[in-house]
């Protein structure tokens, strides 16, 4: 089904790849006589090279400085880009920005604050220039591709799922500071990441959708590594074989591999599409060169892939709907296992207790956002459930079409009344299933999903009150064969279905009617709107000399995700006010963290304040003494005091910037972790004036509570140093560790040095 390469591969003329092993030169000199390029010149014939050439600005394509074409954000995101943005003395989006409001679309939870954040993005779109999209007209990423994407361009958003590759166009999502050095005229800084070919052969057989073949291919290169930071290019026969909807649907689920972006080859489908949005012009053939060379290769064979679900708690954790149907008990056995890492035994959780005479009973099915609410996905599983009907047992089914214009097809071509006639509910534009805003279900339910993720309580149960629901994800088309049988897990391959196919018409005129459009002018006479949540980012000071940081978080999960660092859901009303939120930071994963960062920031605060820091945190008495035994030049002026956190590999998931601030505005200095998960939240501590640390071995020479001593770190970073000497400080003795840095650039170096990226703006 999915073969990976060992090394890289050659590609000649998009079709026959050439493994890069000691017989490679042989093959290639066969086929190409005597026009063998170097493998550093083939490598520039990928389609990922000539658009980030195209958008580089360094002059070396070693250390890449991107300039984007388009940007875009949605309302948990976009207010605080945009305070960052101005407090750094923003004048006008100096590119299209687009402002959606499809994540705090529900304003039901926390008073006025989401729709303040609304009436906040409506009247910045007016002052500085850019697009605002009201609540329920479309999710983020399916307004991109029907209205921004475009060949060969570059778009980097807010949300970690910004993908837009299947259009031909390379999109990243990134935490919000790196969309404000967007607005501020400054680059995304890289070096040149590797590039993967995806190559596709066959096409699905019936009732295999899109999520399938993203679940196949994230089973088998997340755990591994084999794509992480690189980018995805989707290459080979089987492209064609391919719907642009099938397409879009495998492309947003490369977010879960941890990537760094993707990209795939463009033909008459891809034209098509654009030609149906309004759009033609902007569409643009994209292949690689006649000799394109690849890091490494996976090889798909779509006429494998069978129907897949990704067990909880990760989209990684995959199985063909056969398989898990064949040995139930003891995938959920295993299921049952991982629970207990994941969710720390914080309350007990099975689904033995969802078999019903040897099946799989499902509670709850949903159909959503940008992964799951296309139009081919909805159409196909409104054809599945025509003339069936889903029950009045415990099942429920929710469909969401990812934009109104695609929602006016639906009833227009009949679907939508498919739909509800099968007792479905089909709702507005809305992310909240994928991040646990809406639809939350009963607790021990099981929900099965087409979204992007199935991370702990992003389906809205909450831990720490003794709530537990799970989520698997699947296909569209799967999901509704479920639903057919009224809650029993079933195949789309195992019931017969006509899929009709339906011919997709945009009317652009929805938008055109609602959808307020600066055309790039600036109004600088609006008055922003503040609503009472909406708060500045608190000052904050530049690193010092010498560092105490205390450990107040110790965390030893293979991988912590975004939501355990700073939950989503309802905790997402309060995004725009980093204190308030900051109160929910590792509230499900450690509830104890926030209290001891805030007792540790007292002694910061009396340090600034040029008050006795042992007065505000009398423990910091010893530890200071035994650090002044050694460093006898430690003093308050050049030694900072806060806290730190250790993860095993933390920041998998949401480019959400809040897992990063909100440790800052409780005093947080430093992550230490054996690896960083994604580039984007090691991206997200920088931008915030934190220190990536990175320490060897699975043995830490500290614990939890400890106090630890980083003497010389601000000439440190200064000096591009690779790695320091800190100390754990106990019984009045210091410890000696090493703590690595990573490689920097020049600009983190100094954003650090400042403080934050506000304060490195302010300076500069």
């Amino acid at each position: 089904m999915i073969q990976l390469y060992e090394n890289g591969a050659y590609l000649l003329n998009g079709t026959e790849l050439v493994a890069d092993n000691q017989d490679a030169p042989a093959v290639l000199a066969s086929r190409l006589g005597d026009h063998v390029p170097s493998k550093e010149e083939a490598a520039k014939q990928t389609i990922a090279y000539s658009i980030l050439e195209n958008h580089n600005t360094s002059g070396s394509m070693n250390k890449l400085k991107i300039k984007f074409d388009k940007l875009t954000s949605h309302d948990i995101t976009f207010v605080g880009i945009i305070q960052t943005a101005r407090a750094s003395g923003l004048e006008k989006f100096p590119v299209p920005y687009v402002l959606t409001n499809c994540h705090n679309s529900l304003c039901a939870v926390g008073g006025t604050i989401n729709e303040d954040d609304h009436m906040f993005g409506l009247t910045c779109a007016k002052k500085y220039g850019g697009i605002y999209v009201p609540p329920h007209q479309a999710v983020i990423h399916q307004f991109a591709r029907e209205m921004l994407a475009c060949g060969g361009g570059m778009i980097l958003g807010s949300d970690s799922h910004t993908r837009y590759g299947a259009l031909g166009t390379m999109a990243m999502g990134e935490g919000g500071p790196e969309l404000v050095k967007q607005l501020l005229g400054q680059t995304y800084d890289i070096n040149m990441p590797g590039v993967i070919a995806i190559y596709l052969t066959g096409e699905p057989v019936k009732g295999v959708g899109p999520q399938d073949v993203a679940l196949a291919i994230i089973g088998a290169v997340f755990k591994n590594g084999y794509v992480n930071n690189k980018v995805m290019e989707f290459v080979g026969p089987g492209v064609a074989s391919l719907s642009a909807d099938f397409r879009i649907g495998v492309d947003v689920m490369t977010t879960e591999t941890t990537c760094l972006s993707s990209i795939w080859k463009t033909d008459d489908k891809i034209k098509e599409f654009y030609e149906i949005h309004g759009r033609g012009g902007d569409y643009k053939e994209l292949a690689p060169g006649a000799v394109a060379y690849y890091d490494g290769v996976v090889c798909v064979d779509l006429s494998e892939i069978r129907p897949m679900i990704a067990m909880p708690f990760h989209p990684s954790n995959t199985y063909t709907i056969e398989e898990l149907n064949a040995n139930l008990m003891d995938i959920l056995d295993d299921v049952e296992k991982k629970a207990a890492v994941s969710l720390d035994g914080a309350v007990d959780f099975t689904l033995k207790n969802k078999v019903r005479d040897g099946r799989l009973y499902v509670d709850q099915g949903i159909i959503a956002g940008c992964a799951g609410g296309g139009f081919e996905n909805i159409c196909a599983a409104a054809d599945i459930l025509k003339g069936s009907y889903i029950g009045c047992d415990e099942f429920t089914l929710s469909v969401y079409p990812a934009s109104t214009p695609i929602y006016m097809e639906l009833a227009k071509n009949g679907r939508l009344a498919d739909l509800i006639q099968s007792g479905a509910i089909v709702k507005t534009a809305f992310c909240g299933p994928c991040f646990g805003a809406g639809d939350t279900p009963a607790n021990n339910a099981f929900s099965i999903r087409h979204s992007t993720r199935n991370f702990p309580n992003r389906e809205g149960s909450k831990l720490q009150s003794g709530q537990i629901a799970s989520v698997a994800l699947m296909d569209a088309r799967s999901i509704a064969a479920t639903a057919a049988n009224k809650g029993y897990l079933t195949a789309a391959t195992d019931i017969d279905a006509n899929f009709s196919n339906p011919k997709y018409y945009f009317d652009q005129s929805i938008y055109a009617n609602r959808v307020f459009d600066s055309k790039g002018v600036a109004d600088p006479s609006v008055e922003i709107k503040f609503g009472p949540n909406i708060k500045d980012w608190p000052a904050m000071c530049e690193l010092t000399e010498n560092l105490i940081l205390k450990v107040v978080s110790e965390i030893h999960d293979p991988v912590t995700t975004t939501d355990e660092l700073i939950p989503s859901g309802e905790t997402s009303s309060y995004r725009s006010n980093p204190l308030g939120l900051a109160e929910f930071a590792l509230s499900r994963k450690d509830p104890a963290y926030v209290g001891l960062a805030k007792e540790v920031q007292k002694a910061e605060k009396a340090r600034e304040a040029g008050e006795d820091m042992e007065t505000a945190l009398p423990e910091l008495a010893p530890v200071l003494a035994a650090v002044k035994a050694s460093f006898a030049d430690v003093t308050p002026e050049n030694t900072g005091v806060g806290s730190t956190i250790f993860a095993v590999k933390p920041g998998d998931g949401s480019a959400r910037e809040q897992a990063a601030s909100c440790q800052k505005v409780l005093g947080g200095w430093a992550n230490i972790a054996n690896s960083y998960a994604t580039k984007r939240y090691r991206s997200n501590l920088i931008n915030w004036g934190m220190l990536p640390f990175l320490i060897d071995g699975e043995e830490l020479p500290f614990a939890n509570k400890d106090y630890l001593f980083v003497p010389g770190i601000r000439t440190a970073v200064k000096e591009k140093a690779s790695e320091v000497t800190a100390y754990v400080v106990k019984d009045g003795a210091l410890k000696p560790f090493t703590l690595k840095l990573g490689e920097m650039t020049n600009d983190e170096r100094q954003i650090i040095l400042d403080g934050c990226l506000i304060n490195f703006n302010r300076v500069k």
